[in-house]
């Protein structure tokens, strides 16, 4: 069975480890450099496999310079300039290890591509702005965005169509989805030029690393990657966290609990959101996640199955869920209410759409195809309420369609 990202959170990696009680015990383990650490008592135990030269690297390092934050091990086990996975991975599709939204059906970009050539002719369509997309993967829902608006006047004259991308390996396979676009690569956002932006985001924040911080009585220690016994695990800091938002979250947590809080995430968020104040625009941003954080949501997977995250190091994609309230409380532009991927689609016509695509088969099998990608993207039980959506737009500026203000 094929899987998404997160269609589930694998049972290993949800579970609250710690609890008062066993703390102090577990964390007496190792003392290393200011820094305790200890294996949890129900952590699962490492099975047998075989290790990666990321798996030395990391090793290594904790070795040299102590327990590693998640969001360092995550930074170094996706990106690491030879063994990163989005380095060296086909990663999307039948052939990676998950399958995105616009990888199972056409409407999915079709119908974004439509809110997005909405919002730019609700601001006046700009004669000059960007159109860029973070992370776009193959490249493939640039390509049915492109497709779909062909027909709206002036807007492919005017967009100047950005892929936000690091990797050569993943600009080579855009180049070929798009080569039919004159197509630019950045790989920071200090490089766009000062005019408008219209942003599609899918599946992009939840590969940013996180911090995860445990709850002990009432204060907060930081969640680290340390060896025991030469094996991979968690352990936590003795250092107090005590910063404001940790404080706000004693109010809805309790002993054991587990926020994850992501620094990268909220500062593309202020960077985006300030040129969209200025210079106009939007961004659309779809990923798995909920509104506040809580829990353990760091996961792995390897073709399509979940896997431990502290093995196959640089063979597994590595994610976390998005907290949409982070994204609203770093903005300093208008944010809209967080909707359903469900509900999203639903608004913006996937039904119709649907139905034209149906009616419109050649056979019986392109007919049912086109059903089933339709229960895929919406269905509860598929990516319809697991996935959310946000938009960020100018304050006084019109929401962009399908988004409530």
């Amino acid at each position: 069975m094929k899987r998404y990202k997160r269609d589930r959170i694998s049972k290993y990696f949800a579970r609250d480890f710690l609890n008062k009680r066993t703390w102090g015990a577990s964390c007496a383990a190792l003392v290393r450099d200011g820094l305790y650490f200890g294996s949890y008592p129900d952590q699962p135990q490492q099975t047998s496999f075989s290790m990666t030269p990321l798996d030395r690297i990391v090793r290594e390092r904790i070795a040299l310079d102590g327990p590693m934050r998640i969001s360092d091990f995550m930074q170094i086990c996706l990106l690491h300039l030879e063994h990163g996975y989005y380095v060296k991975k086909p990663a999307f599709g039948i052939q990676g290890d998950f399958i995105t939204a616009p990888e199972i059906s056409q409407m999915f970009g079709e119908l974004l591509g439509l809110c997005l050539a909405q919002t730019w002719m609700d601001q006046g369509a700009p004669e000059d702005f960007c159109l860029l997309e973070l992370g776009p993967g193959r490249g493939t829902l640039m390509s049915d965005i492109l497709r779909a608006t062909r027909s709206v006047p002036r807007l492919h004259s005017a967009a100047e169509i950005t892929l936000l991308e690091a990797s050569k390996t993943m600009q080579q396979r855009q180049q070929e989805t798009l080569s039919d676009y004159q197509v630019n690569w950045v790989s920071s956002l200090d490089a766009l030029a000062e005019k408008p932006i219209f942003v599609i985001a899918n599946e992009f924040f939840d590969a940013l690393p996180i911090r995860q911080y445990m709850r002990v009585g009432n204060v907060w220690h930081e969640r680290l990657i340390g060896l025991q016994d030469d094996e991979l695990g968690f352990g936590l800091s003795p250092i107090a966290q005590t910063g404001n938002y940790l404080q706000t979250r004693l109010e809805d947590t309790q002993d054991g609990d587990i926020v994850e809080v992501s620094v990268a995430t909220q500062g593309v968020i202020d960077q985006l959101s300030k040129h969209i104040q200025t210079h106009g625009g939007c961004a659309l941003i779809i990923d798995y996640g909920d509104w506040m954080s809580k829990g353990d949501t760091l996961q792995a997977v390897v073709d399509h199955k979940f896997a431990n995250v502290l093995q196959s190091l640089g063979d597994a994609d590595l994610t976390a869920h998005v907290d949409f309230e982070q994204i609203s409380v770093a903005s300093n532009c208008a944010v809209s209410k967080m909707s359903t991927q469900q509900d999203l689609l639903e608004r913006l016509g996937i039904s119709h759409r649907t139905q034209t695509l149906v009616t419109n088969a050649a056979n019986e099998a392109q007919k049912n195809d086109v059903i089933s990608a339709y229960h895929r993207l919406t269905h509860e039980e598929e990516m319809g309420t697991l996935f959310k959506a946000i938009s960020l737009f100018p304050q006084n500026g019109p929401c962009p369609a399908g988004f409530k203000a």
